[in-house]
């Protein structure tokens, strides 16, 4: 994703149809990391709602990027659900939320983990970009849009 050490895998990007609350949201990013990188589902879901207790990562217009530091990764990984119905995510503007980037990175990233979620949020500020994001036709075209620039810049 833009030109971040971001591992993002065709698999961890998922439109999801069955969301039914912000819980669903963290559970379904817990299951996917476990899906696509073999990571503890447990583990995630942990580090996730501890960062939300802290405060929400409903970042406004509609986006958030829920974030944790876990034990065990060697660099940073991204999981991206564009969600069917917005939901509510008790983002600091209010607006429910449907695109929802995890970022999870390893638990003694400090630099590359504030790195990584700096250039997400930069990312997902695009209104472009999130437009682009709310209109693609399905997990393959979400895909190219967020692995677009990393690809550029390796041309």
């Amino acid at each position: 994703m833009t030109d971040l050490p971001v591992r993002l895998e065709l698999a961890a990007v998922r439109d999801c149809q069955d969301i039914g609350d912000k819980n669903d949201i963290l559970r379904t990013i817990a299951r996917v990391g476990q899906e696509c990188y073999r990571l503890d589902a447990d583990a995630i879901l942990t580090g996730l709602e501890a960062r939300e207790a802290l405060g929400s990562t409903g970042f406004g217009r509609s986006v958030a990027i829920p974030h944790a530091k876990l034990h065990g990764l060697d660099h940073c990984i991204g999981i991206f659900l564009r969600l069917a119905e917005p939901m509510p995510f008790d983002a600091h503007d209010g607006k429910p939320v449907d695109l929802v980037f995890a970022l999870l990175s390893p638990e003694k990233s400090g630099a590359e983990h504030l790195k990584a979620l700096a250039a997400a949020s930069r990312f997902l500020r695009d209104d472009n970009m999130v437009a682009k994001l709310r209109g693609a036709s399905g997990q393959d075209a979400l895909y190219a849009l967020l692995s677009k620039q990393r690809e550029q810049r390796a041309a």
